[in-house]
């Protein structure tokens, strides 16, 4: 090179003197005209071909040209032509002695040549939809760059020489100059959208953003401005990326998940044939090999996540590894600045160039680790989209068995929890193999300066780990027991929550609040353990630094008398430990969570290889007209695989059409028989075969958190006419008037606010409007009255109904519609034992036939002469319809009884105006907006307590200053003199060195120890206060709060104050006072720094107030957004069943997806706002950096290198300070929302007191029984009509009174007030003479007993299903067993009393589980007993058991009874008719019949007379 350029005239390539050595460097002129001008050509020539290779391979669609496109072409072409006219200008002025010109000659050629290339790049990337170019960036800029000697040069000739010298040549140097300038600012802009891409309402900016803003996160400032001007609402987020989606992610990533989890059956059916084959093998190998699978099913889905998301996290990880490569030269660089302060004679340039490029390298590596995380983070939410979309899926086609073992809460945990550890994964995964990489090299660098005592260093290290590996392990195990507590909390949570109407009826809170105390108590003690565990772990590592540089310098320093620590040895080597402290703090986290996400991995590989229902469990055939509707074949059926068959030898054929009836005792198996049809069991062995659409009506109806009229749509379009004469078949229309948005009134949870007749009605309907060929109807007579029965019957599954032509197949046990069936099928435990019509089966007085006898007098209808003057049963009308409204018309304030007077009264105009909010019931989870009060930080810290927070701050201060101290300490002695080769005094400086590291080290154990047990503490209060607010909230408050917000409360707000509010706290403290100290070094070493620090300071203030109001709003949008997606899950999980045999599954899966996917509308922009801050903030550090450098380098005259090094290595930590200090404050602000959020049930409307103090309750009472009702009226929300009015009522002792009426009469209202469920608005109720009003609710609940209409059972022990309190002995709960006719069962089960009840007790019956409520009652045997509609579920033979009980042993009871069935309380005493609120009737039955009033009338639609 040096002989070209000397041919052209010009001076060698390199001089050492004129670059480096002399106090006005310069580059010689051979090195300007060849490498500054050709490295920008080879760069472009070089990466071109591979840039196109990239191009096509990613194409976005065409970019039509845009004036950006042409600007760009046009000075590329300018660029290209000013090369050409160089050359050419040559060509003609130097023609002879070109050959000397080389140089200048083939230079513009080069760059011509290039720019043409340039330009054809840009058009390439139009064509292909490339929006923003890094490779042209990077181009410009090299150029811009490399052209910057020149210029500098150019100046300075026309400084010296004056312009007219040359000014041709300075013209068209600084023109080609612009020209490139111009080129590089262009290329910061982004173009236009490519034609093909989809427009979106809102899209997110970073799809429109350039590479430069995308880089530094401009994109992101808008959302922040306008998150500071006013808090965000839900409207104001961006919509998502496209690969973001749901749909987008999971169509590609089940596919994938499919072949493998079949890959991993086809192994272990291999596995399972080999054992087969072998010898039976022990339990411990199959539990080995249990655990091998979930291990196996773990990986697997690791692999298949990982090869869906793989390359995008790589791209991060390279990012990384530039950013480990900036992080590793500054070191090097503080090394050369603090020679430069030793060295007096250096030139002050080069001390400008070293602080100077410090600051580039610092932003250069905040800037490449911030796209790391970014890129991690937007990884981690795409697992966390796929991993719930997958779970939601898995929930839809699980089959029986399987879903006992994953209850509602396990699941929920399973969408919450685990995917937050594996995205906290994806986070710090990457930190599991570079963190020892990089302690690898820090200790080379290190050894580099000390020697060998850097292995000092390096035996430290090993010290601390195999301490920290072992604390993670023990933390591990502690995690899961944990766990395990906060799992069994939440599941039990979830049936308080969905029984707790039961628990207010029989005063159980305190019962159950215990056994969600005592999980409590157990998760808070594992809890402690982790966190002390974890204070030491904090410790180690926090003083890992100290002990690190104590071990080398001290090693270094007794080695050899002859070694001295100067200013760069101390300050580079300081440098160098403080990068090694990152890596050693994130290892063992990295470590952790990647120990956690293995646990999650494996919980989650377990339930997504769960058994499924198998497809070949039912052939569908297609609907065929001719033939049988439904076909089973030698089946055998059972509810889990390995279980004992639930049906046998089971023989079917339902001909197309025909009605078919399903009759046994409870328990007998009628319908799993349903459930068989459906392909909701197991077989066994057989053939069943369904042709055509199926529709199905469960025993216990479910329904959905929607409208009435969706909940009977069920996803269909809308047809007025079918869908008005499918509401009055089933009797709907009065409860629409009734409603107070008709059938735009929102159910709540469960049908919360409708009564079990009007959900079994609604059930039905949502079957009927689905015109299927098939109808599978699960006992749906069973919850309404008699005469709604007949109507249902007649109308809808009889033969004239509008069913009628299509199969039917009905499990009941109203013996009145046997007669009119086609085929009866006689169920006995699991088997079908007779087979006929209703007139075959009599004829052959089998047990059916006995049956029928025996119990055919309850159900005597009137004779057909008799039917004739009825009213035809079409025309029924409000006054002489009576449908249902049990207890669960204690309705929420705006489900108000609004009785059909009001509604008329209101004029269509308003009534359509208010549908939608008199329809409203549930409210969604509220998002709080505007920053946090400080009430809410006063609230925490006072559950905390005074005495415990002074001691935490005085440590903290005391840590910081034995930091301070001991880093001080440090300066002095690196500038002490050097005497002979040695310095003096070294042990005494090594011993109060190390005196002042070990008391920091002892004072962070203090401050972890101290905060992680006061927020245990502040937990545990805070926990207690929401459990005690929801137990005591009315009933009112949880049909209007879905359980989906409570659970959220109590299960990710709660975890959130048990580790992340303490963790934050200790985080932020750390930083503030850490940052404290850097602060007040800078200021010692130069106090004009001052003057850099306020403005920063300022600066800092005002971009963290700009970052908090808006994260701290996205935080809650996304809280109140996560909500749903659980109560969806719940809804799904609960009516899979249904959801599954109406074919719904592709809509449920939309839904969730679209709940997903507004959640992670506020979760992307929540942590790119954790990257724009760090960006904007890091960016402030980095000017602190250059500061004090410039600062040292100016008045090195005065400092000392020892304090340069202090001030210069502390300022460098400062970056990294700033933004964990924003982090931890934001986290902490962030979560104490989760504060905010438990502590708003405080402010809700509570019940009364459940036992009042010096209460003047005899211990017997009530003794007689006697209740009298003394003008009593109520209400159920203030405003709406009176649902009892003026009630003057005095029931004697032992009588039994039975309570009858139409929709909405006030019947249920009677029993809702006797428990004060609801409290009297006027008027009081006395019981044996005491108002009840007087004294505590559970003095009055647990003193009388109402055995409820849905018979609720908890998870847990049947005895504790009896007796929660453990009140009764052994022997009296078998009594009260053998009295419910439960004995014979319970002794059959293995074990007995202790049987485990599953979530909803769904492993007994509907029958049993209303035979235990029976149980309960006999068991607190009270005087007052309440029956409401109690013998719905039942058969009739049971129901007779059931009732000959109740009058043998309630026989000196006062006994109310809510009836829908007559003739269950013809033989009482006395009888109340009420109507509209009112007594309209009262007296004995047979005096009330021949007074021919609405008694009588309500009798002879029953057929009774």
């Amino acid at each position: 090179m040096d002989a070209f350029c000397s041919l052209s005239g010009l001076d060698p390539l390199w001089d050492w003197n004129l670059t480096w050595y002399t106090a006005n460097p310069d580059l010689t002129q051979c090195f300007q005209h060849t490498v500054l001008v050709w490295f920008p050509c080879i760069y472009l020539w070089l990466c071109a071909p591979f840039y196109f290779l990239y191009l096509r391979f990613h194409n976005y669609g065409r970019i039509s040209v845009s004036s950006l496109c042409c600007a760009k072409t046009g000075l590329g072409l300018c660029l290209a032509s000013f090369g050409f006219l160089e050359l050419f200008y040559l060509l003609v002025e130097r023609s002879r002695e070109i050959e000397q010109h080389m140089v200048f000659v083939l230079s513009p050629v080069i760059r011509s040549l290039t720019m043409v290339l340039a330009v054809s790049v840009i058009h390439l990337e139009r064509m292909r939809g490339c929006r923003s170019s890094v490779f042209l960036f990077l181009f410009w800029m090299l150029a811009v760059v490399c052209s910057v000697v020149p210029f500098r040069a150019n100046i300075q000739a026309i400084m010296d020489e004056g312009f007219a010298s040359d000014a041709m040549r300075f013209v068209a140097f600084f023109a080609y100059f612009s020209l490139q300038l111009a080129q590089l600012i262009l290329s910061c802009f982004a173009d236009r959208r490519p034609n093909a891409m989809k427009p979106v309402s809102n899209p997110c900016p970073v799809e429109d953003a350039s590479f430069l803003s995308k880089f530094l996160f401009w994109w992101y400032s808008g959302l922040v401005v306008k998150g500071y001007r006013s808090p965000l609402k839900a409207e104001d987020l961006w919509s998502l990326r496209e690969e973001d989606t749901s749909e987008q992610i999971i169509s590609d990533l089940e596919r994938e998940w499919a072949e493998q989890r079949a890959k991993l059956q086809q192994h272990e059916r291999s596995l399972k044939a080999a054992q087969t084959l072998g010898n039976r093998i022990t339990e411990q190998t199959q539990l080995l090999r249990k655990l091998r699978r979930e291990q196996s099913s773990g990986l697997c889905l690791l692999r298949t996540l990982a090869q869906n998301f793989g390359s995008f996290f790589l791209s991060g990880t390279l990012c990384l590894v530039i950013h480990d490569a900036f992080m590793f030269s500054i070191p090097q660089v503080l090394s050369l600045l603090l020679g430069f302060v030793r060295d007096e004679d250096a030139p002050l340039w080069k001390g400008y160039l070293f602080a100077f490029l410090m600051f580039l390298l610092s932003c250069l590596q905040s800037l490449f680790n911030h796209q790391y995380m970014y890129t991690c983070f937007t990884v981690g939410m795409r697992v966390k989209t796929a991993v719930m979309g997958l779970v939601y899926r898995k929930s839809l086609v699980l089959n029986n068995a399987a879903r006992r073992t994953c209850t509602v809460g396990e699941i929920v945990n399973l969408v919450s929890a685990d995917t937050q550890k594996l995205m906290d994964f994806v986070v710090y995964f990457n930190a599991v193999w570079v963190a020892p990489i990089e302690i690898a090299l820090c200790l080379f660098f290190l050894w580099q300066r000390l020697g060998p005592s850097a292995l000092a260093g390096i035996a430290t290290v090993i010290l601390i780990f195999p301490l920290n590996g072992f604390i993670a392990k023990m933390r591990s195990k502690l995690q899961e027991v944990q766990m395990k507590y906060m799992d069994g909390r939440i599941k039990l949570m979830n049936e308080i929550l969905s029984g707790i109407k039961i628990l207010k009826f029989y005063a159980w809170e305190k019962a159950f609040k215990e056994r969600v105390l005592g999980y409590r108590e157990r998760e808070l003690h594992a809890l402690k353990k982790s966190q002390i565990l974890y204070s030491i772990s904090i410790a180690s590592f926090n003083s890992s630094t100290f002990l690190i540089a104590f071990a080398m310098f001290g090693v270094y320093v007794l080695i050899d008398e002859k070694n001295v620590l100067d200013a760069q040895k101390v300050f580079v080597s300081m440098a160098l430990i403080n990068i090694l402290k990152t890596p050693l703090s994130q290892l063992p986290f990295a470590m952790s969570t990647t120990m956690q996400a293995v646990v999650s991995l494996k919980r989650l590989g377990k339930f997504l290889c769960q058994d499924e229902l198998k497809q070949d469990n039912v052939e569908k055939a297609p609907y065929n007209p001719d033939g049988d509707g439904v076909v089973i074949e030698n089946g055998t059926f059972s509810w889990a695989r390995d279980g004992p068959p639930c049906l046998r030898r089971i023989n079917v054929r339902v001909q197309r059409g025909s009605l078919v009836a399903v009759v046994g005792h409870v328990g007998s198996g009628k319908s799993s028989l349903l459930s068989a049809m459906l392909g909701e069991t197991e077989k066994r062995s057989g053939h069943v075969t369904v042709k055509g659409s199926a529709a199905y009506v469960p025993q216990q109806a479910w329904i959905q958190n929607a409208t009435l009229r969706d909940n009977i749509v069920f996803g269909r379009e809308k047809k007025d006419s079918w869908y008005h004469r499918v509401v009055e078949a089933c009797a709907l229309l009065p409860d629409l008037e009734i409603l107070p948005a008709r059938d735009a009134t929102e159910i709540g949870e469960k049908g919360l606010n409708l009564s079990g007749g009007q959900k079994q009605r609604v059930s039905l309907a949502r079957a009927v409007y689905r015109k299927a060929d098939v109808y599978l109807l699960d006992d749906p007579l069973s919850a309404v009255d008699a005469h709604v029965g007949q109507h249902i019957f007649d109308r809808v599954i009889g033969p004239k109904g509008i069913l009628k032509n299509k199969t039917r197949v009905l499990v009941t046990h109203g013996l009145s519609f046997l007669p009119q069936v086609d085929l009866i099928l006689v169920m006995v435990d699991g088997e079908i034992t007779e087979m006929g019509s209703y007139t075959e089966l009599l004829n052959r007085k089998d047990t059916f036939a006995d049956f029928v006898k025996a119990f055919a007098g309850n159900e005597r209808k009137e004779s057909s002469t008799h039917r004739g003057t009825r009213k035809s049963v079409s025309r029924l009308s409000m006054t002489d319809f009576s449908i249902d409204l049990s207890q669960e018309q204690l309705i929420s304030g705006d489900m108000g009884s609004a009785s059909i007077q009001t509604m008329e009264a209101i004029s269509d105009s308003e009534q359509e105006q208010d549908q939608e909010e008199l329809g409203k019931l549930t409210e969604a989870d509220k998002a709080h907006t505007g920053r946090v009060k400080l009430e809410m930080y006063l609230d925490y810290f006072k559950t905390i307590g005074l005495a415990f927070i002074i001691p935490i701050l005085f440590l903290y201060a005391f840590q910081q200053a034995a930091s301070l101290a001991y880093n001080y300490w440090l300066s002095l002695w690196a500038d002490d003199p050097v005497v002979n080769g040695t310095q003096i005094d070294t042990d005494l400086k090594l011993g109060v060195f190390g005196a002042l590291g070990f008391a920091q080290g002892v004072a962070i154990f203090g401050t972890t120890v101290a905060i992680s047990l006061g927020g245990i503490i502040a937990s545990h209060h805070l926990h207690l206060d929401l459990l005690n607010n929801v137990l005591h909230s009315p009933m009112s408050f949880f049909e209007c709060t879905p359980s989906g917000n409570l659970l959220n409360r109590f299960s990710k707000e709660v975890d959130a104050i048990d580790c992340m509010i303490p963790d934050g706290l200790k985080m932020m403290l750390n930083y503030v006072f850490k940052m404290m100290e850097v602060c007040i070094i800078v200021l010692m070493a130069t106090p004009f720094a001052g003057v850099v620090i306020l403005p920063l300071t300022l600066l800092y203030a005002f971009i963290q107030s700009f970052y908090v109001a808006t994260s701290c709003q996205l935080r809650r949008l996304e809280s109140v957004s996560r909500s749903p997606i659980y109560t969806h899950f719940n809804e799904t999980v609960q009516g899979v069943s249904v959801i599954r045999a109406f074919g719904e599954q592709p809509r449920f899966i939309l839904e969730a997806n679209s709940r997903v996917d507004h959640n992670q509308t506020s979760y992307f922009p929540r942590f790119v706002a954790t990257r724009w801050l760090a960006v904007n903030l890091e960016f402030l550090g980095n000017l602190l950096v250059l500061a004090a450098a410039i600062l040292s380098v100016m008045g090195r005259a005065t400092l000392s290198p020892g304090i340069v090094g202090l001030a210069v290595s502390h300022s460098l930590q400062v970056t990294g300070i700033l933004s964990w200090i924003v982090r931890a404050w934001t986290d902490v602000e962030n979560n104490i929302v989760s504060v905010e959020r438990v502590k708003e049930y405080a402010d809700t409307p509570k019940e009364a007191a459940w036992t009042v103090e010096n209460s003047p309750l005899p211990l017997a009472w009530p003794r007689t029984g006697t209740i009298d009702f003394r003008e009593y009226g109520l209400q159920y929300r203030k405003g709406l009509d009176w649902a009892l009015k003026e009630i003057t009522l005095s029931v004697k002792e032992k009588e039994k009174v039975g309570i009858v009426g139409r929709t909405g009469a006030g019947k249920s209202s009677l029993a809702l007030g006797i428990f004060r469920i609801l409290e009297a608005a006027k008027g009081d109720i006395h019981i044996d003479g005491i108002n009840i009003a007087k004294i505590g609710l559970h003095e009055l609940r647990s003193r009388i007993t109402i055995i409820p209409q849905d018979p609720v059972l908890f998870s847990g022990s049947l005895r504790m299903n009896l007796d929660p309190f453990d009140g009764y002995s052994d022997e009296e709960v078998w009594r009260a067993l053998e009295l419910a006719h439960l004995k014979n069962f319970v002794s059959g089960l293995p074990d007995k009393l202790n049987h485990e009840c599953s979530e909803g007790g769904e492993n007994l019956s509907l029958g049993q589980r209303q035979l235990v409520c029976l149980a309960r009652a006999l068991l607190r045997k009270t005087k007052i007993l309440v029956l409401d509609e109690a013998t719905a579920a039942v058969d009739l033979e049971t129901d007779n058991l059931i009732q000959s009980t109740i009058r043998t042993q309630f026989e000196d009871c006062t006994v109310l009874t809510i009836a829908h069935r007559l003739n269950t309380i013809m033989d009482y005493t006395r009888v109340i008719v009420m109507d509209r609120g009112y007594i309209a009737e009262m007296d004995t039955p047979a005096n009330l019949i021949a007074q021919r009033g609405q008694f009588y009338r309500m009798c002879r639609e029953a057929g009774l007379v």
